[in-house]
């Protein structure tokens, strides 16, 4: 059972996460066990988790999407583009919003997966193309958005924001589809050997196209709750997301290789990161040294995590 904990990183993740928590409780008795602080770390990164579920399945079929910040931007300011200026209703407003992000999702992944394209060069020129046409769309930013737009970013079920059950419900929906369906369990054979995953039936071109395309509607999903949190449109929304997701996920069990991860791993990533960096608000540490104490705990975060890997394996 400690092999277990220590060399899955669900396990282990969870178990500093809680270690963290209970820590830091005894610390700030009355600032940090309280539900309103608990629900402002959720409500905070409930963005980058939903994208981080499809960067998770990216990096498990050994590819992943750099483009994913300026998607979030794009979705969110078309979508309330449509509506501000053509006030064209709030449901066909998202639904074009969403078909927005499918079609950059599919250009990814068509000219990744059937041209050969390098991933990092595709979606980091469709990061710079996405950034500037949510630019073109809204300018400094769109505001005044409709009620019934923002009401689904900002209403509560249960005394809980929205954008919190948006979260646990796209993980414990992805969790259920790559524990219990073959179409997604064959990502993992993808991600580990993509020829002979091929040799074997898979289609493995259509199927990274098809990862590429979910990746981007989470990501659109997720522009559009930003902005009706918000309530309101901003380019600059999703700014250095991707690499936040990134260093989730591969904090979660992923890899850069392909072929490893568990969904559940993305939401105790960047639960991880959320609460170290609400720690460090709490903490009253400067901005200039937050973001050098989180690299440096990431980093070496990892390095444990190896070594325990190195550990238990030669152990068993």
């Amino acid at each position: 059972m400690i092999n277990k904990i220590l060399q899955d990183r669900v396990y282990s993740l969870g178990l500093v996460l809680v270690t963290t928590a209970l820590i830091t409780s005894l610390v700030f008795p009355s600032t940090f066990p309280t539900f309103e602080n608990f629900s402002q770390i959720l409500l905070n990164l409930s963005i980058d988790t939903i994208v981080a579920v499809g960067m998770m399945l990216l990096l498990i079929s050994g590819a992943f999407d750099l483009s994913v910040g300026s998607i979030v931007a794009f979705t969110g300011c078309f979508t309330a583009y449509l509506m501000h200026f053509f006030n064209i209703p709030v449901p066909l407003a998202l639904a074009a919003g969403m078909l927005s992000a499918l079609c950059i999702g599919l250009t990814n992944g068509y000219l990744i997966a059937y041209q050969n394209i390098n991933p990092m060069i595709q979606t980091l020129a469709m990061m710079g193309i996405i950034r500037g046409c949510a630019l073109l769309v809204s300018g400094a930013g769109i505001q005044n958005l409709p009620y019934w737009f923002n009401a689904i970013g900002q209403s509560k079920l249960l005394g809980i924001q929205m954008p919190i059950w948006y979260m646990l419900a796209t993980v414990g929906i992805f969790t259920f589809l790559f524990n219990k369906t073959i179409f997604f369990r064959r990502y993992y054979y993808i991600g580990g050997n993509e020829k002979a995953a091929d040799l074997s039936g898979i289609h493995v071109r259509k199927m990274k196209m098809f990862a590429f395309m979910i990746s981007a509607l989470l990501a659109g999903f997720a522009g559009i709750l930003l902005s009706s949190r918000l309530g309101a449109a901003l380019p600059t929304m999703g700014r250095g997301l991707e690499l936040r997701v990134i260093t989730a996920v591969i904090l979660g069990g992923a890899t850069l290789t392909g072929g490893y991860g568990k969904i559940p791993g993305a939401l105790l990533g960047a639960l991880f990161m959320g609460l170290i960096a609400n720690i460090m608000v709490i903490s009253r540490i400067s901005g200039y040294w937050q973001e050098i104490i989180l690299g440096l705990i990431l980093i070496a975060t990892l390095w444990l995590d190896k070594y325990l890997q190195r550990k238990y394996s030669a152990i068993s």
